[in-house]
């Protein structure tokens, strides 16, 4: 019987005149008979710092009174060997020119969606995958972005994979934990500094990751694994 995998998506300022410098695509993974155990671990964190099990992680509420249980959460990540995390970073979106590719910033977004996904695969495994709910158009792009990977992957019977749907971050602890190390990424790269506890943050994953979090890591990389997009990457 394959293996499957859960991939838990997320994205950070992917609007295209959102004033913001660069936008980030990323996902955490796991085995999917794993996933209850995370969950379950990630909550168990909150309430040993005093916080409500319901509480959600997320990027925007890193403050200084909450900052050693982000540090915690950031640990389990790096210590827990069966999650996984990989992020596509356009550096500057003001150097896009989606009028000379005959392309919607729309359709660039979907089309970064696939290159950040589409190396995750093997052909051995299943896969399903979580996207958080933007917007109400968001069910008939996830239905083109279900067919784009398969089609790419010649998976026509959805073997390889099964699923693409969307969910509600708050409900899902994985699709928030994408979206903690996803804003700490586009953080850096979008070069703010008005928070010290995020600095703090970025810090540890530096130091957890070995990484600087502003360069592509190896291709293979499978705990964090970083992609600086430029036009014409195929990555």
């Amino acid at each position: 019987m394959k293996q499957v995998f859960n991939i838990y998506c997320d994205e950070s300022c992917h609007l295209e005149h959102d004033g913001e410098k660069a936008m980030a695509i990323g996902g955490v993974w796991c085995p999917q008979n794993k996933k209850d155990e995370i969950f379950h671990r990630l909550r168990e964190i909150k309430e040993e710092h005093g916080l409500s099990k319901r509480l959600e992680i997320k990027w925007n509420k890193v403050s200084e009174g909450q900052l050693s249980f982000y540090m915690d959460v950031i640990n389990y990540f790096f210590d827990y060997s069966d999650l996984h995390f990989r992020v596509l970073v356009i550096p500057n979106k003001q150097e896009l020119n989606h009028e000379l590719y005959g392309q919607s910033h729309d359709t660039f977004y979907y089309k970064m969606y696939f290159n950040m996904l589409k190396t995750l695969f093997e052909p051995d495994c299943g896969y399903n995958i979580y996207i958080d709910i933007k917007d109400t158009r968001g069910q008939k792009k996830v239905e083109k972005l279900h067919e784009v990977l398969c089609n790419n992957h010649y998976d026509f019977n959805r073997e390889l994979i099964q699923k693409v749907q969307q969910v509600r971050s708050e409900e899902v602890e994985l699709v928030a934990l994408a979206d903690l190390l996803i804003g700490a990424v586009s953080y850096l790269h979008r070069d703010k500094n008005t928070s010290t506890a995020k600095l703090s943050l970025i810090e540890r994953i530096k130091a957890r990751s070995g990484y600087n979090l502003k360069s592509s890591t190896l291709y293979r990389e499978n705990k964090f694994n970083i992609f600086v997009w430029k036009s014409g990457y195929g990555r």
